[in-house]
C-alpha cells in the first residue's frame, strides 16, 4: 500500500490514512493519532488512546490416554504465546493423573481454575503484563537464583542437607518468574503497543529472553548442586578436604562473577564484563585440577567420584552461563538507541 505525499499550505506535508485502517481502529475525523519515529527510520502510527485486545482464548484437545508430559507442554506452549483463557477438553473423562498435571501446571504459571468439570477445566490467567516491570521481574527472579546458588555453596561446605533441601526447593519460583517473563517478552514482541507501554523494543526481547534463560540455567545447575549433596550424605560419603576446599573457591568465584555479570547487563558496564570474561581461563585450570584430584590418592567410591564430577561440572556450567550474561552486557551497552532516547545512552567504560 502506498500514498502519495501532498502539499497542504506552503509549508505543509500531508499523507492521508487508508479508510480501512481508520475503520478497524474505530477512528473518526477530528481525532487525534500519535507516532513515533523507529530506527530504521520509518514511521509508527498507532491510535493516540490505545484500545486494549480482547483475551485470547484456546482449546485443548486431551485423548484419554494422553500423558501427563504433553499435556503440561500443551498449557505452558499456549500461556508463552499469550492465551489468557485455556480451555481443555476431554474426549471421555479425564483421569486422575491427568487432573493432577493441568492443577499443577496451573499453579506453576499462575493461573487459576476457573471451571472444572469431569470432561474439561478452564484455567485463567489474571495478570495484566502491561502493569509489569520487566526489569524488576528479572531482578527479583535474579535474587533467588543467587541464592540458590550461595546456597548450595554453603551446604556443600557444611554438609548441610537441610540447607541443600530448602535450596533445591527454591527451583520452583526460579521457573515461575522464567515464565512469566518469557511470556512479556513473547507477547511485546508481537504486540508494539505492548512494547510501548513496557519501554522495550524487539532488540530487547530478544536480550531478555537470553539473560532469562542463562539464569533459569544456572538454578538448575545449583539445584543440580544440592541434589548430590543429599545423595552423598545419603551414602555416607564425605569429600576429601582438599578436593572439597578447591570447590569451594572455585564455586565462590563463579558466583560472585555470576552476581557481577547480571548487574553489568543492566548498568551497561563494559569493562565489568569484560573483566568478568577475563576469568574463563583461570577457572578452566581450577576445573582441571578438580578433576585430577578426585582420582588421585585414595581409592574412592563410585558414589564419591561420581558425586564430585557431577558437582564440578554444575559450578562449570554456571561459569559458562555467567560469561554468555557478560556477553549479553557488551552487546546491550553497544545498542543503537532509538532516536527518542538517544540522548540517554550511556556506555561505562
Amino acid at each position: 500500500m502506498e500514498r502519495k505525499i501532498m502539499s497542504l499550505g506552503k509549508s505543509s506535508l500531508v499523507v492521508s490514512l487508508p479508510k480501512e485502517w481508520m475503520q478497524l481502529n474505530d477512528l473518526k475525523k477530528g481525532e487525534t493519532v500519535a507516532f513515533s519515529i523507529q530506527k530504521d527510520r520509518s514511521l509508527l502510527i498507532y491510535p493516540r488512546n490505545l484500545k486494549k485486545t480482547e483475551p485470547k482464548e484456546i482449546t485443548l484437545g486431551i485423548s484419554q490416554n494422553e500423558e501427563e508430559i504433553f499435556i503440561t507442554q500443551k498449557i505452558l506452549g499456549s500461556f508463552l504465546n499469550g492465551y489468557s483463557g485455556i480451555m481443555l477438553s476431554s474426549e471421555n473423562v479425564f483421569t486422575v493423573p491427568q487432573t493432577k498435571a493441568i492443577r499443577n501446571m496451573a499453579g506453576r504459571l499462575y493461573m487459576r481454575v476457573m471451571e472444572a468439570e469431569p470432561k474439561y477445566v478452564y484455567i485463567q490467567n489474571l495478570m495484566d503484563e502491561s502493569k509489569a516491570s520487566l526489569e524488576q521481574a528479572i531482578q527479583r527472579m535474579h535474587l533467588i537464583s543467587r541464592s540458590m546458588c550461595e546456597g548450595a555453596l554453603t551446604a556443600l561446605k557444611n554438609n548441610d542437607v537441610a540447607l541443600a533441601k530448602s535450596s533445591f526447593s527454591l527451583d520452583d519460583d526460579v521457573d515461575h518468574f522464567a515464565f512469566f517473563i518469557n511470556r512479556i517478552l513473547r507477547n511485546a514482541a508481537q504486540d508494539p503497543n505492548l512494547a510501548k507501554e513496557l519501554h522495550i523494543d524487539p532488540l530487547d526481547c530478544m536480550d531478555h529472553q537470553m539473560l532469562v534463560s542463562r539464569m533459569e540455567h544456572a538454578s538448575d545447575y545449583a539445584a543440580e548442586i544440592t541434589k548430590h549433596i543429599i545423595m552423598l550424605n545419603g551414602a555416607k560419603q564425605t569429600i576429601p578436604e582438599d578436593v572439597l576446599s578447591l570447590m569451594i573457591d572455585t564455586g565462590t568465584e563463579v558466583i560472585d562473577l555470576y552476581v557481577k555479570a547480571v548487574q553489568a547487563v543492566f548498568s551497561k558496564d563494559v569493562t565489568a564484563a569484560v573483566d568478568i570474561m577475563k576469568h574463563r581461563q583461570k577457572l578452566e585450570k581450577l576445573d582441571v585440577e578438580i578433576t585430577s584430584k578426585a582420582f588421585i590418592g585414595q581409592q574412592k567410591s563410585p558414589e564419591l567420584v561420581c558425586g564430585i564430577c557431577s558437582i564440578r561440572d554444575n559450578i562449570k556450567r554456571i561459569s559458562h552461563c555467567t560469561f554468555s550474561i557478560s556477553e549479553i552486557a557488551v552487546n546491550r551497552a553497544f545498542k543503537v538507541a532509538t532516536p527518542e532516547s538517544f540522548d540517554e545512552q550511556k556506555i561505562k567504560y
